[in-house]
């Protein structure tokens, strides 16, 4: 009989591992117990409840499969990985069935780094699986560490910060760790889009009103500023911030007060400021659209956000991150990605970043058949070429914003304020979208 301590999590390993895989789990933190069908002669290693099981499935399947539902009669809530020689599509069905009660299976050769990402991610063994400090978000590669290291220092700083990046690299995320790790912390936390807010009602949403300041003003309003004294405002999209409103956002930071709408009597409030944007802030002070002064005063502290073509590593974490996360509510099939899909992912370009990877893998979950999600349900290629991926979903979303601006702009007579009217956007949204679509309004009428 193989024996081990009763206390601390450990691995079974069902099979013959390797001297890499067995030492490499070791040299990880893992108490390892080989459970060899060849060795054991059916006896099972006394390895406790908290014990996680490794069902080595390329050799001896049969065996392996005995001592794994004698193991799991013993322990009936133990969770399993599965490493199969093929995916498991190809395998016949009973391994199939057998496969899908596994927490995650592993096709093809075994990938030691692809079974420690596994195991970290079984509920309870996050501090076992690493020895230097926990990243603040999800992933180990170099970008993503440098940025762990800049909110840390920034957090506790009663200072403007700046937030730069692509859309959808988690500049909201990034923000909400900074006030969850600040003083502010117990205070509110007030996430306002700048470019979503009516033109003409921007300095009330901000700043508040007094009763009829203006046409519909029937009652007072507390504004965003008001609301969040004592914590944090986060002003994403701070480019498309009218320049009326961009005035008063500098009185806040120079000297800590609003006046509501309809009232001059200033109000203390004390509030940290985050701002981000996805647009050239410099150039757009260069073309008289945002306050330099209020550039400056933003640009205290900057965090950049990185593209998640700069994170080697982290898509395939990232990735089983957002599907645990919606197994958890929906219970779906998909466990998994196969070898096939982690190409796919690290292949592709992702211009969309995150959100984009979010989004594939839900709907990658609820279309997947099988346990391990492949390339087709990711809607990707292993090969993909940029003209492919013309037809991506993704481009697909451009494509329909881009018509959508331009029928909106002859519809409107190219008046950018009646556009911007229609589209409920403001007017500094609608020539930012004309740049990104590369649209010439002279060339349009």
């Amino acid at each position: 009989m193989l024996r081990g301590e009763s206390t601390g999590r450990c691995v079974v390993w069902i099979g013959r591992p390797s001297v890499e895989e067995h030492f490499g789990l070791i040299r990880a933190g893992w108490r390892t117990l080989v459970a060899d069908p060849a060795l054991c002669d059916g006896d099972l290693p006394e390895c406790g409840d908290s014990a996680i099981a490794v069902a080595d499935l390329r050799a001896n399947q049969q065996d392996a499969l005995r001592i794994l539902s004698s193991l799991r009669q013993v322990h009936p809530g133990i969770p399993w990985i599965g490493l199969t020689g093929t995916p498991p599509a190809m395998a016949h069905a009973t391994l199939r069935q057998v496969l899908a009660g596994a927490f995650e299976v592993i096709d093809g050769p075994s990938s030691l780094g692809a079974l420690r990402q596994a195991l970290a991610r079984i509920p309870g063994d996050a501090e076992l699986t690493h020895d230097d400090e926990p990243s603040l978000l999800t992933g180990s590669s170099a970008a993503i560490r440098a940025l762990s290291q800049n909110i840390r220092k920034f957090a506790p700083v009663e200072l403007p910060l700046l937030i730069t990046g692509e859309t959808g690299t988690g500049k909201e995320m990034a923000a909400r760790t900074l006030h969850e790790l600040s003083h502010r912390r117990g205070k509110p936390f007030a996430a306002i889009n700048c470019g979503a807010l009516p033109a003409n009602l921007v300095q009330s949403e901000l700043f508040g009103h007094e009763r009829g300041a203006f046409t519909g003003a029937t009652a007072r309003r507390i504004g965003h500023f008001e609301s969040a004294d004592g914590g944090t405002v986060f002003l994403d999209e701070i480019g498309d911030l009218p320049l009326d409103a961009q005035t008063n956002l500098l009185r806040v930071l120079q000297e800590g007060t609003i006046e509501r709408i309809g009232s001059c009597q200033s109000i203390k409030v004390d509030v940290r400021v985050l701002a981000a944007t996805h647009v050239d802030l410099e150039k757009a002070v260069a073309q008289g659209r945002f306050r330099e002064d209020l550039f400056y005063r933003l640009n205290v502290l900057r965090l950049r956000m990185p593209p998640l073509r700069e994170r080697m590593g982290d898509i395939e974490l990232l990735a089983q991150h957002f599907l645990d996360a919606f197994r958890e509510s929906y219970g779906t099939r998909a466990r998994t990605f196969s070898a096939a899909a982690r190409r796919a992912m690290n292949a592709f370009p992702w211009p969309g970043n995150v959100r984009e990877l979010m989004n594939r893998v839900q709907r990658a979950a609820v279309i997947a058949d099988d346990a391990l999600i492949s390339p087709s349900d990711l809607e990707l290629d292993v090969d993909a070429s940029p003209a492919m991926e013309r037809n991506s979903l993704g481009s697909a979303r451009t494509s329909a914003e881009r018509e959508a601006i331009v029928d909106c702009l002859r519809a409107s007579s190219f008046n950018i304020s009646e556009c911007a009217r229609r589209l409920r956007v403001s007017r500094v949204t609608v020539y930012r979208l004309c740049k990104k679509h590369q649209l010439a309004l002279d060339q349009l009428r």
